[in-house]
């Protein structure tokens, strides 16, 4: 009964009455459902916090309670929960950073707008997982104080912080200007040197695959400077002469600047490590010259980025064309579009038919291409008629009916007969178990389908008797969508709350 239970308390039509009793009755997983719920009353939701401690968080990162709901000594998860939005009353930082769980200090480090002696308190916090994790959400102000803490881990989390001043995030990627670190994650727990064998066998160890410190804390400082050439607010100049560096990751991450000068991305293009090119072929800063060079490279990879290029001129996006809506077709203007609509490359042609935006000439034309891609592709578009469908279903059977079933204007006719049509195409029961026009006849054709039969239980249009009877039923997936079903009869709901 239990998952019978979540799926009611999902359920849209279950009376006010009725969500009460099953407040009364909550577990954890019940909670969530509950939780969710777009009609839950302030009182209901104050009973659900109280009923199940571990649900007040949700109900408070929702919206659903206030600062006067909550006690921060008894319900300090929800305490938290309401400073992360910022609902919550300062004098409870105060109060949680003391709280003996780290945790607990961790999650309130990532708050946002904490009084400053409440950032101070955490800056000197005894484990170094509450300071690296205010680092990380912090001010300049005090970001510039932590950049210089004694963990390397800190100063890691420094240099992802996108408020870190530009002048210390170049600082952090030599280390110029601050006193060396004097404790890394490795050096914590082992005798230096020591290296972390990336096949660990111990079930108990975190440390990352191939960390290593022999003093010098190498690996902390590596991940360091990977993060703050990530960090898009560290100086364009600080980061370019890393692309010669013999750190295959910090290339890499080169790679994506959306800033990188053009003498830098041609280095780059050069690269031996085709993942360093395949990142740098979809980076927009990239220019046309540089875009053309790489469309040409030996690596499929590289080559089927550079279609994702959102400033990849049109002719060479043909010569590419595959099989997934590119940003450069979706930004097309209407002469492009009606040009890639037109060409002798079916691929092209799919591609613009992904697009539901068509003028309907366009769409139309498409709709009767005679390559069976194209036609999947624009299936979907809504404005296409009940006779349009039916053609594409004629020409191309199975390899376009889940697209048509999926088609907003089909009518509750059609999806009757793509039900009963032969070879069955399985996709398009799936389809048709959740379209809002499916009737109870396409939808009892769908039960009998293992994967559309949970679809299916969840549909209004299914009648309430087959409904009451799916509650039952062994697949608990389906049991579960059928008593989250609207259709269910109220006097059922209650039965089951009996």
């Amino acid at each position: 009964m239990h998952h019978v239970l979540c799926g009611l308390a999902a359920n849209v039509s279950l009376p006010s009455e009725l969500v009460d009793r099953l407040i009364a009755v909550a577990d954890e997983e019940i909670a969530a459902d509950l939780a969710d719920r777009a009609d839950l009353s302030h009182a209901q939701a104050v009973a659900l916090a109280t009923r199940v401690e571990e649900s007040a968080a949700r109900l408070a990162h929702a919206g659903r309670l206030t600062a006067a709901d909550i006690d921060p000594v008894t319900q300090p998860d929800a305490a938290l929960a309401l400073l992360a939005e910022r609902a919550g009353h300062p004098e409870w930082g105060r109060l949680l950073a003391e709280d003996p769980d780290a945790g607990r200090r961790e999650r309130l480090a990532g708050c946002p707008g904490l009084p400053a002696d409440v950032v101070e308190t955490l800056g000197a916090d005894s484990d170094v997982r509450v300071v690296a994790e205010l680092a990380l959400w912090t001010t300049p102000e005090a970001a510039v104080r932590l950049a210089t803490h004694p963990h390397a881990e800190v100063r890691r989390t420094v240099a992802v912080n996108e408020a870190t001043p530009s002048a210390v995030l170049a600082a952090l990627l030599t280390g110029e200007g601050l006193p060396p670190a004097r404790r890394c994650l490795v050096c914590d727990r082992e005798e230096v040197p020591f290296t972390h064998d990336p096949q660990c066998p111990r079930l108990d160890c975190d440390l990352p695959p191939g960390a290593s410190c022999d003093g010098s804390h190498e690996s902390a400082r590596h991940d360091t400077q990977l993060m703050a050439i990530r960090n898009p607010a560290t100086p364009t100049e600080a980061v370019v002469g890393f692309a010669d560096h013999p750190s295959l990751l910090l290339r890499w991450a080169l790679a994506s600047r959306p800033d990188l000068p053009s003498q830098v991305g041609a280095r780059l293009a050069a690269d031996a490590h085709p993942g360093v090119r395949a990142d740098l072929a979809e980076n927009p800063a990239i220019d046309e010259s540089l875009i053309r060079v790489l469309a040409t490279d030996r690596d499929h990879d590289v080559r089927r980025r550079v279609a994702h290029n959102p400033h990849v001129p049109l002719d060479v996006l043909t010569h590419l064309a595959g099989t997934t809506l590119l940003p450069r077709i979706a930004s097309a203007s209407p002469d492009e579009t009606g040009k890639l609509a037109g060409s002798r490359n079916p691929a092209a042609r799919m591609l613009v038919a992904r697009r539901r935006d068509l003028p309907p000439a366009l769409r139309d034309a498409l709709a009767a291409d005679p390559d069976a891609k194209v036609v999947k592709s624009v299936a979907p578009h809504p404005g296409l008629s009940e006779s349009q469908l039916r053609t594409m279903l004629d020409r191309h059977g199975v390899q376009v009916a889940a697209e048509v079933a999926a088609n907003p204007d089909a009518t509750a006719t059609l999806l009757e007969d793509l039900v009963r049509r032969r070879p069955t195409a399985r996709k398009a029961l799936r389809e048709i178990a959740t379209h809002p026009r499916a009737s109870a006849p396409a939808l009892l054709a769908c039960l009998a389908d293992p994967r559309a039969r949970p679809l299916a239980a969840a549909h209004a249009a299914l009648p309430p008797a087959v409904v009451e009877e799916l509650l039952t039923d062994a697949d608990r997936r389906v049991a579960e969508a059928a008593a989250a079903n609207p259709s269910l009869p109220h006097a059922v709901m209650s039965d089951l709350l009996s």
